[in-house]
């Protein structure tokens, strides 16, 4: 074969496969990860109620002051060592007191769950277009099922991944290929929604997911212009439109 032609031919070939790939980026998903906390729920102001409870019963210190010790890395975010180590610091540490305030903690944090607008509408229309769901979790496994559990959605699910389950926690790509795993998917046929840009959308995107920024969850405002998410959604309803579209369907 003349090396011009068989140059010419290799292109077309590179060519339609690349059209195949962006073409494939235009399908609706066959799955759809959410990230759980402040993507389907408000779990920082839950958490910041538990703070002011635990003040309440201390009878002293500052309910932002004690939310900040959770923010730290030397634990994970529901550790109660964070408490241990705020009562420390502010020398009111009695063990009887910890253990109090461990209890209304975990009580209070569970009590004010409460799902953003439209979440389950949202899960209810995927089931309705035959979209397996799953939820891509830092927290454990015990945890996040009361907090789901709490939500009432347990039964719109079809799998909890929790950092437990997959034995790494975001953003590590591990946790994506897991999830995409248990499915038998590729990364291309997932949407993944999450509030963080660095945690949930970027290692999304990296590996070849779809991604939908949750922006109405973000407590941190990360949304860098430089990482730029497929979708970015006001409302968590905005993606039923999406897909749709993504569909072609007449929304």
């Amino acid at each position: 074969m003349n090396p011009a032609k068989k140059c010419n031919h290799l292109s077309g070939k590179v060519l339609i496969y690349m059209q195949q790939e962006l073409n494939s980026r235009d399908r609706a998903p066959r799955g759809v990860y959410f990230d759980m906390d402040n993507t389907l729920f408000d779990f920082v102001e839950a958490k910041l109620v538990a703070c002011e409870h635990m003040i309440d019963h201390i009878g002293c210190g500052n309910p932002e002051d004690m939310f900040n010790y959770f923010l730290r890395r030397k634990y994970h975010f529901e550790h109660h060592g964070n408490i241990h180590d705020y009562m420390v610091d502010k020398g009111i540490f009695s063990e009887s007191l910890y253990v109090k305030c461990c209890e209304i903690y975990g009580k209070v944090t569970i009590d004010n769950i409460r799902l953003y607008p439209n979440v389950i509408e949202t899960l209810e229309s995927l089931k309705m277009m035959d979209i397996s769901i799953a939820i891509v979790t830092d927290a454990y496994k015990k945890n996040a099922l009361k907090r789901l559990k709490k939500a009432g959605i347990c039964d719109l699910i079809d799998k909890v991944i929790t950092r437990d389950i997959s034995g790494a926690k975001k953003p590590d790509p591990e946790v994506f290929r897991y999830a995409l795993d248990e499915f038998n998917f590729l990364p291309r046929e997932v949407m993944f929604v999450g509030d963080s840009i660095r945690r949930d959308i970027e290692p999304a995107k990296k590996i070849g997911m779809l991604t939908a920024y949750a922006a109405y969850g973000d407590k941190n405002s990360s949304y860098d212009v430089l990482l730029q998410p497929d979708h970015v959604l006001t409302d968590i309803i905005d993606l039923i439109s999406i897909i749709k579209c993504m569909n072609h369907t007449k929304v």
